[in-house]
């Protein structure tokens, strides 16, 4: 794999506890009740690594450090790796696509 390809897009689940914060609520208007809601982001690292970072406290997302549950392969593994281009689109598009499927999304 050439070095340039070795962006992943990942998902991480968040408490729901996440929803009694003002901001993470008020950036899901259409959130459905039962699903889950998730942290999209992108790196350069193994998203194993990254999750580790941000639970770390290293260059994480707040939401994350403290609401961060687990990766949710599921929803990002068919993507990776791929180029850093595709990744930051990929990050956008599926934000949007979760948050349009009713999913609570916070991404960065």
């Amino acid at each position: 794999m050439a070095r340039r390809n070795h962006y992943h897009v990942y998902v991480i689940e968040l408490s729901k506890d996440v929803l009694y914060k003002g901001r993470f609520k008020k950036a899901n208007p259409g959130y459905v009740m039962g699903k889950p809601c998730v942290y999209v982001g992108m790196t350069g690292l193994d998203p194993d690594v990254r999750f580790d970072k941000h639970k770390a406290g290293i260059q994480s997302n707040r939401y994350v450090q403290e609401f961060g549950l687990h990766l949710l392969p599921r929803l990002y593994e068919v993507y990776n790796p791929m180029p850093y281009d595709g990744a930051r689109d990929m990050e956008v598009e599926l934000a949007i696509a979760l948050r349009e499927a009713g999913y609570g999304v916070w991404q960065a």
